[in-house]
């Protein structure tokens, strides 16, 4: 994702804030229809390419908001959609007339099957299954058709909790199957009847909890779930954040939060502790140890507040606070002791958010640095780290270790920082520039490295993949323009060419109205981007100059796959310098090919796309237990397949950590497993195997 930055700025104009502001007739408003009004003016307003609110959105809103409430089909019968069908065509007039009839049915008829929906779970789940009958069931919901009536919609849910047991069951018989081929006694060997009550009580528990979640759901929820179908009409990556979501995307995107460092869970009723993050402020206290149930939440000295049926995002809340603040929890450990852990809040850093390098060992090392997203300090607290500075970072330490050239790994990279993704290409090339920007209705922007200084004037290759997208196609694409690296990876990226930033409704409310804050926040497309070629990376993505197989080329995953994308277009180049250095990459393409058509493990990736496919096409799944057993291990066996034809090929490929990273590395035991798990993972990667063959062909 793409956000605006210091060099791109967006106000609403001042006509559109007296709107919002100073309109009469808001002082009988609630929230909803505040919140829904100051969206929509911002929506026509600002949107890089906004819609009249008329027939063809209300169709898009109605139809989107009914597979948002259902995605599976399996809540609204054909009878509830004729009773919502009339609202199809009016849902213009009631955003312009701030009415909530079709939304608020809709969560009427919702709760009313969830209510169904629990009581027949609970009724469905006392009788076994028969699992030698050839029935089936369609895991596709967009194959699926909605149940006529109430008394098929039972059926529905009946074969539903059937395909749950299923996989809880062939669980299970694969369990016992493995143990008693190694003579495993701690497995005990139960008939068939036994183990299939088994699997149906373990999906009664998962779905009592699941339905236990959905209780504490209420319209507010479901009301920002409507804003944000109605703002992704506009395009995919308009979005509504109410205020909880928004923070967490900060933190997602900064890769920092102020808290105690314990990721949690809720399971079984209560909040548990499934982690601990090394070097924070629980790590450091001491006490708070994985598997603890948090019972109360005390701020300081206060009254503490008990947690038990509690959400987990509102206990996070109460649980995050501000560096130097006292949270008191009150714990139970795994042996039943309760007691109170006093811990003094401070900076987390989520370390898998941030760059990492390492080094590949051959008869030239080579620099790698994995890039997880362009994360950057979007507060403006000074305080926050640059993907950008922490990569110029790890080259300075790479370059300490003498490498032959670097892989920048972009891979999975859904973007970020677009600031950071020019200052990011300014690390390998002399001043230039890097990306154009253009609004709807002005002249595109050049954004520059104005830096000469090159950090790193040796070999490059950048990584990239389907689901590299927004910033990692920006820089992807500057240095292919530049000529600067060489780009490997999937046939295409994601193919994001737009940008967004964040309007916080609260700045649009009157004094008057500041009971009704937080309103939440509207992340909203504004700006375009183009390469320096001129070309947009919107719908198309960025083509690599060598081409790799890849398991989900028959899978439709990118911008072009999704609902109501931007359109591509194009404008002038900009005026730039194509870098010097000399790649031959007629050479280097025609001897990758040669390896890639070569290498058993490419094949078997080519294989597995193809079976891909065919699971797309053929979404039905055999709820007969043999046949269902005999699927999951053909997929498994074909899993195996590869991993086994893996480790043939790149048999002696070898990943070190950087010899500066060693004393970091090892100083917690929770760093030390991640590390090695991380080196573990690359050491098998058939992908960066092939791309140091590639650099090996360098003269």
């Amino acid at each position: 994702m793409l956000f605006g930055n210091k060099i791109l700025t967006y106000t609403l104009s001042a006509a559109l804030f007296i709107s919002l502001v100073a309109f009469q007739p808001w002082l009988s408003k609630n929230k909803k229809e505040v919140s829904l009004d100051i969206m929509m003016n911002s929506l026509t307003s600002g949107h890089y390419n906004p819609k009249a609110i008329d027939d063809s959105l209300s169709k898009h809103i109605y139809h989107n908001f009914l597979q948002r409430m259902d995605y599976s089909k399996n809540l609204f019968t054909k009878i509830d959609l004729e009773q919502l069908k009339k609202y199809e065509f009016k849902i213009d007039d009631e955003i312009n007339n701030a009415t909530f009839d079709f939304f608020n049915l809709c969560c009427e008829i919702v709760d009313k099957r969830l209510k169904q929906e629990r009581i027949a779970n609970d009724i469905i789940l006392k009788s076994p299954f028969d699992f030698y009958q050839k029935d089936s069931i369609e895991t596709d919901p967009e194959k699926r058709q909605y149940a006529a009536n109430e008394t098929e919609l039972n059926k529905i849910w009946a074969l539903s909790l059937k395909y749950q047991t299923a996989i809880q069951l062939a669980d299970l018989m694969e369990r016992q199957r493995k143990a008693k081929e190694k003579n495993d006694t701690t497995v005990k060997q139960k008939p068939f009847v036994d183990l299939e009550k088994d699997a149906r009580a373990k999906v009664l528990k998962n779905n009592t909890e699941y339905f236990t979640r959905i209780d504490r759901i209420d319209n507010a929820d479901r009301f920002n779930i409507y804003l944000n179908t109605i703002s992704s009409i506009f395009d995919p990556h308009t979005e509504f954040f109410p205020p909880k979501e928004k923070k967490n995307f900060d933190i997602n995107m900064s890769g920092q939060l102020e808290g105690i460092g314990a990721q949690l869970q809720e399971k079984d009723g209560y909040i548990r502790v499934s982690s601990i993050v090394p070097g924070s402020a629980s790590s450091r206290q001491g006490q708070l140890k994985a598997g603890h149930i948090i019972l109360k939440v005390a701020q300081g000295a206060d009254e503490p507040i008990d947690l038990e049926g509690m959400r987990l995002d509102n206990a996070v809340e109460l649980i995050r606070g501000k560096k130097g603040t006292e949270v008191r929890l009150t714990v139970k450990d795994v042996d039943g002791r309760i007691f109170v852990i006093p811990i003094i809040r401070d900076v987390v850093l989520l370390e898998e958010t941030y760059a990492q390098s390492a080094i590949i060992s051959g008869k030239k090392d080579i620099g790698y640095i994995k890039l997880p997203v362009f994360y950057s300090d979007f507060n403006g607290g000074g305080k926050g780290r640059h993907s950008s500075e922490d990569v110029k970072k790890e080259i300075e330490k790479l370059k300490k270790e003498n490498v032959s050239s670097i892989i920048l790994d972009l891979r999975n990279n859904g973007g970020g920082s677009l600031q950071d993704a020019v200052d990011m290409a300014g690390l390998f090339i002399s001043q230039g520039p890097i990306v154009q920007v253009k609004s709807r209705s002005s002249l595109p922007t050049v954004l520059q490295d104005f830096h000469p200084e090159i950090e790193y004037d040796g070999p490059v290759i950048v990584m990239v993949n389907y689901n590299s997208a927004s910033a990692s196609e920006i820089l992807a694409a500057a240095m292919q323009d530049y000529k600067r690296a060489i780009i490997v990876g999937s046939p295409g990226t994601f193919g994001k060419g737009t940008v967004q930033r964040f309007l916080n409704l609260d700045d649009y409310l009157l004094v008057a109205f500041d009971s009704l804050k937080p309103l939440g926040s509207l992340k909203i497309t504004f700006q375009k981007f183009y390469r320096i070629n001129g070309g947009s990376t919107q719908l198309k993505g960025v083509t690599p100059d060598i081409i790799f197989p890849d398991v989900s080329t028959y899978v439709e995953t990118g911008e072009k796959d999704m609902d109501f994308p931007i359109e591509w277009d194009e404008i002038a180049p900009a005026n730039y310098t194509v870098s010097k250095m000399q790649y031959g990459m007629d050479k280097l393409k025609e001897k990758s090919a040669k390896r890639i058509a070569e290498n058993n493990a490419f094949s078997t990736v080519q294989e597995k796309s193809l079976e891909l496919k065919a699971q797309k096409n053929e979404s039905v799944q055999s709820l007969n237990i043999d046949s269902f057993i005999k699927e999951k291990q053909e997929i498994e066996a074909s899993n195996k397949k590869y991993e086994d034809i893996v480790a043939k090929e790149i048999a002696g490929f070898s990943i070190k950590n950087l010899t500066s990273d060693l004393k970091s590395v090892e100083s917690d035991s929770t760093k030390m497993k991640r590390n090695k798990e991380w080196l573990k993972g690359l050491q098998k990667d058939i992908y960066l195997y092939e791309t140091t063959n590639i650099l090996g062909d360098l003269k």
